[in-house]
């Protein structure tokens, strides 16, 4: 999920490789000082209406809009792993096992039906999401503690323009940096969040994760002999966060009526039960929600969530209604 306010949108420049010789930022500017407003909930912590503006759900099209904003037309991801406990001493952190999971996830989900399933939404000029993910780079930062509980997205911000600007990560015009923390959510209300800033004149996408380690609200009940517990929650919840960030990367693109975006609109569905998991790329396989297609809806179309019953409008391994 995305944060509730929208400000100036970011300048559309052109992309760029994760690589030496990009320019290093010296400043950074958030777009909210505080906490997301909506986010990825964790389960059974939903309010009634998270929308724009609060009150009360109004009947209304359950279709996304597009506000005008621009959609990514391939989408550079960089991880940053952020905490103490990444540096692989506490063996009950499984922190390579966590790495290598969500590494794989980034280098095999590009072009997979499940992000398949974006690329209805389109941008100015006849832009489209495009399919491509490229894991374009990673630090690891153990050396210091994560922040203790819930952040600001101006703290997350500025450690993903600090590990930039110290030449650590290049800077990418509309790249994604995804920050994991090994910081559990206690009683937080939310799993994940993505939102958009800048590091210098360069603006970026980025998103928080939550260390999800028996975290029974955030997890989707994989089958655990073929992951462990905290890399499958990771994996879904990096899915869901993926997923809006390539059709509403600057929080003014595609969200329906309630502000929610395609993959809030089916969070926590699945098209398979407890213990399966259900979407396979790359010759990896996990168990993550679906995504909202329009196209899917008005064709009548979607998966059924063996507890929900029929999720119209929703898809996960299948690009087309």
């Amino acid at each position: 999920m995305k944060q509730l306010r929208l400000l100036v949108a970011g300048c559309i420049l052109g992309s760029a490789a994760f690589g030496q010789g990009a320019s290093k930022p010296e400043a950074f500017e958030a777009q909210d000082d505080g906490p997301p407003a909506i986010v990825q909930w964790a389960q059974g912590h939903k309010p009634e209406f998270a929308g724009k503006g609060g009150g009360a759900a109004t009947k209304s099209s359950p279709l996304l809009t597009s506000h005008g904003g621009m959609v990514l037309t391939s989408t550079n991801v960089a991880t940053i792993f952020w905490g103490k406990s990444w540096n692989g001493s506490d063996a009950s952190f499984k922190a390579t096992e966590k790495m290598d999971g969500i590494a794989a996830f980034y280098n095999n989900v590009g072009n997979s039906a499940y992000v398949r399933s974006n690329i209805e939404y389109t941008g100015p000029g006849g832009t489209v999401v495009g399919p491509g993910v490229t894991l374009r780079g990673s630090v690891t930062d153990s050396a210091t503690a994560a922040p203790s509980g819930a952040p600001v997205t101006s703290g997350i911000l500025a450690k993903v323009c600090s590990v930039i600007s110290s030449g650590q990560l290049s800077a990418i015009a509309n790249g994604y940096y995804a920050v994991y923390v090994d910081t559990k959510r206690g009683n937080t209300g939310y799993c994940a969040w993505h939102t958009n800033g800048k590091c210098g004149q360069t603006p970026i996408e980025f998103g928080f994760f939550f260390n999800l380690d028996g975290d029974n609200a955030c997890d989707p009940h994989a089958d655990l002999s073929v992951h462990g517990q905290g890399v499958s929650a990771l994996v879904n919840v990096s899915g869901h966060e993926l997923s809006e960030t390539m059709t509403d990367p600057q929080l003014n693109g595609w969200y329906d009526r309630q502000g929610e975006e395609n993959a809030d609109k089916c969070a926590w569905t699945f098209s398979t039960g407890n213990g399966v998991n259900n979407v396979s790329f790359g010759g990896t396989t996990w168990k993550i929600q679906g995504n909202w297609s329009n196209n899917a809806y008005n064709a009548n179309g979607g998966y059924t969530d063996p507890v929900k019953g029929f999720q119209k409008g929703c898809l996960d391994n299948v690009a087309t209604p």
